[in-house]
């Protein structure tokens, strides 16, 4: 795609955005699936949640659909998932910074009354975050529903950024090293051959987990009380 096609898909994505604020929503709930990392660091340990997210993109149908949003400074696309909308967004600050992404994106109605620039209402309780886990070996993912960023500095600016702790985390293990003092060098490194050889069916796993739960979610929400 040239640039004038990329320049109209960002306008029609901008504005559909727009309109998902201004227009009274659909029938169908929407979630919002954030993949934290660095921006710029692909294949590396702590930026597994985007890889995740990558993945997520591709089963859904959206991997050509990326748009940058600069009010938001991320990469967002949308998707389907039955009756519900799923928001994709990939932020493009540090993980240290990644919850003023997030947070841009996801506001209360009331903070929308005030004209302020967001795009989506959403609750925290409706966003996930998908992040790495060094206390679980590579291999295995869990969900945790809200609680403690549990040292995670991109689950702590987002906890931060939306005065919140209800948000649902996706956990991908990534596995700690031997010595403590290791650990930085070890999140921002890339992972190993061996380890590269895990992932595709690790990531699998990671979107059928999530995409699960959101379906039953989904489901629970339209049913009502």
């Amino acid at each position: 795609m040239g640039p004038l096609g990329l320049s109209r898909a960002g306008l029609w994505l901008s504005r559909a955005m727009s309109r998902c604020v201004l227009e009274p929503r659909l029938a169908g709930k929407r979630w919002l699936v954030a993949g934290l990392g660095n921006p710029g660091l692909p294949g590396t340990r702590h930026s597994v949640g985007m890889a995740v997210l990558g993945h997520l993109a591709r089963r859904l149908g959206v991997a050509e659909s990326w748009v940058r949003d600069r009010r938001c400074a991320a990469d967002l696309a949308l998707a389907s998932l039955g009756d519900a909308q799923l928001v994709l967004l990939r932020p493009r600050r540090l993980m240290n910074l990644n919850g003023h992404s997030v947070a841009r994106a996801v506001v209360t109605r009331a903070t929308v009354s005030l004209g302020q620039a967001e795009l989506f209402g959403l609750t925290a309780e409706e966003v996930y975050l998908v992040h790495d886990e060094l206390d679980k070996p590579l291999g295995k993912v869990a969900l945790k529903l809200g609680g403690s960023a549990r040292g995670h500095n991109g689950v702590r600016s987002c906890m931060s950024c939306l005065n919140s702790s209800a948000m649902p985390r996706l956990r991908v293990g990534i596995g700690r090293p031997t010595h403590q003092d290791a650990v930085q060098a070890y999140v921002l490194g890339r992972f190993s051959p061996a380890e590269q050889e895990l992932l595709p069916p690790v990531l699998e796993r990671a979107a059928d987990l999530l995409l699960d739960h959101i379906r039953q979610r989904s489901q629970e929400s339209s049913s009502g009380p």
